[in-house]
Parts: C-alpha cells; sequence; structure tokens
C-alpha cells in the first residue's frame, strides 16, 4: 500500500449534509426528457426510482471548476490524483417514496477508498453511501451506495475492456438515440459539468474517447423507465447497476429486460449496437 492510498484513506468516515426540497419542474423536465408528457406533477406526487438524481445538485462555485468540468479535487470526496472518473455502478434500496413537496435531508458518507491494478494501470475507487431522510423522520427513505473510479489518462494502443455479449433474448426492449440534445438536457437537469457528456472535442481530444459519453445515470435511469412503462403498477424495493462498457453517442443503443419466473425480480440491461453489454442490472420488486 503506498503512502499516497494511504492518506486517500483518512477520507474514510467524512461526511456531508445537504438539505433540499421535491420540486415539481425537475420532474416535468426528466418526464419530457424520457419522451413522457411532461406535465409539472402535483404536491404529494411520488417520484420514481432514481428521480432523486434530480435534488442536492453540485453547486459549485465556477471559480472552483477543474478541467474536466467536475469540482476540483478535495473537499467532501478525496484528492485523488488520477484524472478519469467515471461512476461505476449504484446499490438501492427504496423504503418509501419520496413526494413533491417533502422537504429531503441527505446523509453522505466516505465508506471506503481503495485502490487497485487494473490492465491500462492503477485504478483509485470511492464508495459513498447516501441516505435520504423525508420531513424530518429518523427512519431513512432511500439507500444508495455510490461507485466511482478513477482511471489514467488515456495512452496511444491501451485496449478497451473486453466485451461481453449481452443476453440473447429479452421480454422487453426499447431502442434510444443518444443525440447531443439528450446528453445536454440530461446535463442541464442535473447540473452535471463533466465534459465527457457535451464537449465532444475535449472528449476525443484530451481523454481519447470516440465520442461523448452517454452518463451512467442516465443509461440507468432508463432501465428504470422501462420497468416503469413495462410494469407501471410495479412497487420497486431494491435496484443496482454495474457499468461494464462506455456507451457513446455515435449509435443507438437498446434498453432490455426480463421478469424472473416468480415475478419477483427484474434483469435489466443495456447493450449497444453491436450486441455487448454495457449495463448490467436488476430490480427487486415488493
Amino acid at each position: 500500500m503506498n503512502t499516497e492510498t494511504v492518506r486517500l484513506q483518512d477520507w474514510i468516515g467524512r461526511t456531508e449534509t445537504m438539505d433540499d426540497t421535491v420540486t415539481a419542474t425537475p420532474c416535468g423536465g426528466l418526464a419530457a426528457t424520457l419522451d413522457h408528457p411532461s406535465e409539472r406533477p402535483a404536491a404529494g406526487w411520488a417520484l420514481p426510482p432514481l428521480w432523486h438524481w434530480l435534488y442536492f445538485l453540485p453547486l459549485h462555485r465556477q471559480s472552483e471548476i477543474g478541467p474536466d468540468g467536475h469540482a476540483r479535487r478535495g473537499g467532501f470526496l478525496p484528492p485523488v490524483p488520477l484524472p478519469r472518473r467515471m461512476w461505476a455502478g449504484s446499490q438501492f434500496a427504496f423504503h418509501s417514496p419520496l413526494r413533491v413537496g417533502d422537504a429531503v435531508r441527505r446523509v453522505s458518507t466516505i465508506t471506503d477508498v481503495s485502490e487497485k491494478s487494473g490492465r491500462t494501470g492503477p485504478l483509485e475507487f470511492v464508495k459513498v453511501r447516501h441516505e435520504l431522510f423525508c420531513n424530518g423522520s429518523a427512519d431513512a427513505a432511500l439507500t444508495e451506495f455510490h461507485d466511482i473510479v478513477y482511471r489514467e489518462a488515456a495512452k496511444p494502443g491501451d485496449a478497451g475492456p473486453p466485451p461481453q455479449p449481452a443476453p440473447a433474448k429479452a421480454a422487453w426492449q426499447r431502442t434510444i438515440t443518444p443525440d447531443d440534445v439528450l446528453l445536454f438536457r440530461y446535463s442541464a437537469l442535473t447540473f452535471n459539468g463533466h465534459r465527457i457528456h457535451y464537449d465532444r472535442r475535449y472528449v476525443t481530444q484530451v481523454e481519447g474517447y470516440p465520442g461523448l459519453v452517454v452518463h451512467g445515470p442516465l443509461i440507468a435511469t432508463l432501465l428504470m423507465d422501462l420497468l416503469r412503462r413495462q410494469r407501471p403498477e410495479a412497487v420497486v424495493c431494491a435496484f443496482e447497476f454495474r457499468a461494464v462498457r462506455p456507451t457513446f453517442d455515435l449509435h443507438p443503443f437498446a434498453v432490455n429486460g426480463t421478469p424472473s419466473d416468480d415475478g419477483r425480480s427484474v434483469r435489466l440491461w443495456a447493450q449497444d449496437h453491436e450486441g455487448w453489454l454495457t449495463m448490467d442490472a436488476s430490480a427487486t420488486l415488493a
């Protein structure tokens, strides 16, 4: 274990508390972005799973923004020196719904910082637990674990991760065209300044990707939206997803789902235009 890792591990246990109110306009904006009717919902309307990402937005001052569009390293998250930051996955437990009009407190805790070695160099993993509490309740309405991975900048000759084939058959499938407007609207809704999602010159010339990167949370939201379209009455009590392979705006991709035989869970996944698995997920139904 190197001295840098020891120093970064000092961030384990750090907490941050934020307060927000569930307002209607962001919900109307996300509904429109997902191609649903865009009416602003009334007070008391229950947010679909993952729509809490519309709140507790990162309101960093412009002078605090780093070259990649994220806030400069340090503060709540550890100052990992590796330049490329990606959302690797998340796990959720939905205890009770968040509703329009709720006053919500989010308590975030860094639960782990660890270093690993990948095929293209060192990797740094940071795990954060978010707990959301509504209207002064002592019981969490939602618990989320967020996995962040940092890696070195791309080098000439770097090979991508070996592709995994997506499942051959799906009970449900929807094709998504990830154009610039879709990516911009989701970035705007979540106040996400990460340049890989909208700055084509930066993402291709600096980070070495072939095109704009589709947000991992957007793909996860589209997977949950597929479940909601197919089973609007379903109550999701748990969900988890893992990013397998980057998705770019160069081609349409598909979100897929297949319910289990007993109807208690749904396997969800995204695949690119070549049939490679890009995100693997599962939802547990109440």
